[in-house]
């Protein structure tokens, strides 16, 4: 019998190919979910706990769950402290090991990129170590924009809620994420054209779910942070060099992009072993 997995949410994007890499590495794979999208990608085998209180944030699990005993929670869709300490919380004493899926957001350099942090952009690449944001709710303003959602997210008090739990844990700060469901006309990439020396991680979807995957299962990632994308982040103009001319969609953000958001994945490289299943330039340059 294979490691009893739980992911709440993982019905898209990345947590249906991390569902695949659970199942393909020989876990048994539960997904909590509301049931109102599923993607392909999502194995069959996969079993399914639909139920409405799985909107988010989510702060209650039914006791079809919590009676359970699992190996693994990963909470793929904690936006902030009341729903990652609601996760904490319910299964403490039932897991083995609580991952929480983070974002590289919580770095004090993206505050200073969006003109919420002053000071001097931070160097970079950013280690798990580097300072992080004071300014918290980085998306609170653009709430009707975004979604209810985005008033409350803040991953670092999810972290800060998941350090002080209970249980034994895992931290994985993603990039920005691209693959042929999401982000798939790259316009991360080419919406920055005009910043040629600007630079932000990015990471294929099946690169990413291999990082939860053994970021989720590997015994010297408890109670470890780690930083997850490309191992060197090019700049702008580096990119789009290896990609086919297109026009720049749009006009980018008034940020102050002298902050870079590369961060280093040295970390999850060395202590754990990853090593990406995609080359990323050969991988961007396959999606367009």
């Amino acid at each position: 019998m294979g490691a009893r997995v739980l992911l709440i949410g993982g019905t898209r994007f990345i947590g249906a190919h991390a569902a695949r890499r659970f199942v393909e590495s020989g876990a048994d794979v539960t997904v909590f979910h509301r049931g109102q999208s599923q993607s392909a990608v999502l194995p069959a085998g996969v079993e399914h706990m639909r139920d409405a209180a799985a909107e988010y944030p989510i702060k209650h699990f039914p006791d079809t769950l919590t009676a359970r005993d699992w190996d693994i929670v990963v909470n793929m869709v904690a936006m902030g402290e009341a729903d990652a300490r609601a996760a904490v919380d319910a299964f403490a004493g039932r897991a083995g090991r609580l991952v929480l899926i983070s974002s590289g957001d919580v770095y004090r350099a993206y505050g200073r990129l969006t003109g919420h942090e002053p000071g001097e952009p931070d160097p970079v690449p950013l280690t798990e170590d580097a300072p992080l944001r004071s300014a918290l709710y980085p998306y609170r303003a653009h709430a009707a924009r975004m979604g209810a959602y985005a008033y409350n997210y803040e991953k670092i008090l999810a972290e800060a809620a998941v350090r002080e739990g209970a249980l034994p844990y895992t931290i994985l700060r993603l990039p920005k994420v691209y693959g042929p469901a999401d982000n798939a006309d790259l316009a991360t990439v080419y919406g920055f054209a005009g910043q040629p020396q600007w630079r932000w991680t990015h990471g294929h979807v099946e690169n990413v779910a291999q990082a939860i995957m053994l970021g989720a299962t590997h015994p010297a990632a408890t109670g470890r942070i780690y930083n997850v994308g490309e191992a060197v982040t090019p700049t702008m103009g580096e990119r789009l060099a290896r990609l086919p001319v297109r026009a720049a969609a749009g006009k980018p953000p008034s940020f102050d992009y002298r902050q870079a958001m590369a961060v280093a994945t040295a970390r999850i490289r060395d202590e754990l072993g990853y090593a990406d299943l995609l080359d990323e330039a050969a991988a961007m340059r396959a999606l367009v």
